[in-house]
């Protein structure tokens, strides 16, 4: 069987707020077999998982976006110069059947003054109750919650502004969010090569 990667339909949304933090949530369904399974769901693999949530940008927008680290922050730049985003130090959270990473946005070319600090990047991953024992689920997401855009402004430009954010920033998130939850079936070949084994980490 391997892994199956069923992408879960976009929340339902009623347009961006002129004010205020934005969330957006994307998830997907990942069946695997329990071989696979027992693979996988290691504290090591978290850990790939956030590198490879990365790694995805930068291949996908061939190098324009990259991300540089440092020891209590990682900062996702335009052509390793323009800080458009920088992040704490990610906090990996794991126990029972639930599992996640999260890095806390700082600040970045992209984040409206008053919004530094506040919000958060997270990749959850939670296992799903199933029918079959030999084959089992896990509900990947991953959510932008509480992110004050740079490019929607305020007072009479935040009307364009939202709009303006809409139909660019945030669309090209969910497309390459979208994209990299689709990628997820490569992660039990790359637990492989790297040479993790269930239980460690």
């Amino acid at each position: 069987m391997g892994v199956h990667i069923e992408l879960m339909p976009d929340p339902v949304r009623h347009g961006v707020a002129r004010s205020g933090g934005v969330t957006c949530a994307q998830e997907a369904l990942v069946t695997v077999d329990r071989q696979t399974f027992e693979q996988i769901w290691t504290p090591s693999t978290l850990e790939l998982l956030a590198r490879s949530y990365w790694d995805y940008i930068r291949r996908r927008t061939f190098g324009l976006i990259r991300v540089r680290y440092a020891g209590d922050s990682q900062t996702v730049t335009l052509l390793g110069r323009l800080p458009m985003l920088r992040f704490r130090t990610p906090e990996f959270v794991t126990g029972g059947d639930r599992a996640s990473v999260e890095w806390r946005i700082e600040r970045g070319l992209l984040v409206a003054r008053d919004g530094r600090d506040k919000g958060f990047l997270r990749i959850e991953a939670t296992r799903r109750e199933v029918e079959d024992p030999d084959c089992p689920a896990l509900t990947v997401s991953s959510t932008v919650s509480n992110f004050y855009p740079w490019i929607r402004g305020t007072g009479h430009f935040a009307r364009f502004g939202t709009w303006l954010y809409s139909q660019t920033q945030l669309r090209i998130h969910i497309v390459v969010t979208r994209g990299f939850l689709a990628s997820l079936d490569s992660i039990p070949d790359e637990v492989l090569r790297r040479g993790v084994t269930p239980g460690t980490g």
